[in-house]
C-alpha cells in the first residue's frame, strides 16, 4: 500500500509539471513595437447662434403682488418674441420665476429673529437661434424686461459640418505620423492598432450688454449690434500603431 501510494504520488507531481510546460511556453513576449500616436486637425467656423437673455426684477411689500408684476412683464415680452419665433430660428424658454423675502436687521441688544420687510423678485427669458437678424431686432421692441447677457454660440448643424470637413484631415495626420515614426525607429511599415476619434466641443462666448440696450427704455427700432466671430472645431485622434518589420 505504500508503495502504491508513493508511485501514485510522483505520477501526479509529474503530470502537474507537465501541465506547467505549455503555459510558461505559451506566455506572450512583451510587445516593444507599438507606437501611441495623436494627431489633430483644426478649423474655424462663424458662429451661427445668437442667445440673449432678458431679465428684470421687481420689488414690494405683498409677495402676490410682486409675483403678479413679474409674470405681466413675461408675458408681455412673451407676446412681442412669439411674433418672430420659428423652430430653430428663434427659440423661445421661459427662465425662472422667482420671488423671495427681504428680511430687516435686528436692533443691537434685543432679541428674535430678523422680520420680513417685503419681497423681491426676478424672471427671465431666453432667446436664441440661426436667425440673428430678427434676433436682435427683437431686443429693441421687448420693453418690460432688459437685456442681461449675450452669447454666440455654434449650432449642432454647423459643428457637425465643420467635423466632417477635418477628420479626414486629423487621420491623415495621423498616418503620416505613423509612417515618418516606424521610419525613424527602423521598422518599415506599420499597421494600425487601437484608435479612437473625438472632437473637441467649442465653448459659447458671453459678453454683457452693453449700457445703453441694458436701459429699460431703449427706442422700438434700435437693433442690437450682431458681432459673432468664429468659433474653433479641432478633431483629435489617438490611439496606438504596430510597427511591423
Amino acid at each position: 500500500m505504500i508503495r502504491t501510494s508513493k508511485t501514485l504520488t510522483r505520477a501526479l507531481i509529474a503530470a502537474g509539471a507537465i501541465a506547467l510546460v505549455p503555459a510558461v511556453s505559451n506566455a506572450e513576449p512583451a510587445k516593444t513595437d507599438v507606437l501611441a500616436l495623436s494627431a489633430s486637425a483644426t478649423t474655424e467656423v462663424a458662429r451661427d447662434l445668437l442667445q440673449l437673455r432678458f431679465s428684470t426684477t421687481r420689488e414690494g411689500k405683498e409677495a402676490a403682488a410682486v409675483q403678479n408684476e413679474l409674470k405681466q412683464a413675461l408675458d408681455a415680452a412673451l407676446a412681442e418674441a412669439r411674433k418672430i419665433a420659428k423652430p430653430g430660428q428663434v427659440d423661445l424658454q421661459a427662465g425662472n420665476l422667482s420671488v423671495y423675502p427681504r428680511y430687516g436687521q435686528v436692533k443691537p441688544g434685543t432679541s428674535g429673529s430678523p422680520q420680513i420687510t417685503g419681497w423681491q423678485g426676478s424672471v427671465e427669458l431666453l432667446v436664441q437661434g440661426r436667425d440673428m437678424e430678427a434676433i436682435s431686432k427683437l431686443s429693441g421692441r421687448i420693453q418690460s424686461l432688459a437685456i442681461a447677457n449675450v452669447s454666440y454660440g455654434l449650432s449642432r448643424e454647423a459643428r457637425e459640418k465643420a467635423e466632417n470637413e477635418v477628420v479626414s484631415q486629423a487621420i491623415a495626420s495621423y498616418k503620416a505620423k505613423a509612417s515618418v515614426y516606424a521610419q525613424q525607429f527602423g521598422y518599415a511599415g506599420y499597421r494600425i492598432g487601437e484608435v479612437s476619434v473625438n472632437a473637441d466641443q467649442p465653448m459659447p462666448v458671453m459678453m454683457a450688454a452693453a449700457p445703453r440696450f441694458k436701459a429699460m427704455a431703449a427706442a422700438a427700432d434700435e437693433a442690437l449690434p450682431v458681432e459673432s466671430g468664429k468659433a474653433t472645431v479641432t478633431v483629435n485622434v489617438s490611439g496606438n500603431v504596430v510597427m511591423t518589420r
